[in-house]
C-alpha cells in the first residue's frame, strides 16, 4: 500500500485544533457551509474552546478562511 493519500484523506487525518480533535475536512466543511468568519467557524465545530482558547487553531482557521472564501 504504497499509494499516496488523496487531499480528502489528508484533510480527514489533518487536525487544525488538536485540544478538540477538530480535522481540517471539519473546518473546510464548516466554511464552504457558510461560515465566512472565525467566529462562525468556532460557533460550528466548537474549535477554539479547548484547552488553548484557540492559540494553536485560530491561526489555522484564518488560513483556511483566506484560502477558501470567493474571489473579491
Amino acid at each position: 500500500m504504497n499509494e499516496p493519500l488523496s487531499p480528502a484523506m489528508l484533510d480527514k487525518l489533518t487536525m487544525v485544533c488538536i485540544c478538540k480533535g477538530i480535522s481540517r475536512a471539519a473546518i473546510k466543511k464548516a466554511i464552504t457551509g457558510g461560515a465566512n468568519t472565525l467566529e462562525k467557524v468556532q460557533a460550528a465545530t466548537g474549535a477554539g474552546s479547548g484547552s488553548c482558547s484557540g492559540k494553536r487553531c485560530t491561526p489555522k482557521i484564518n488560513d483556511l478562511l483566506a484560502e477558501l472564501s470567493p474571489e473579491k
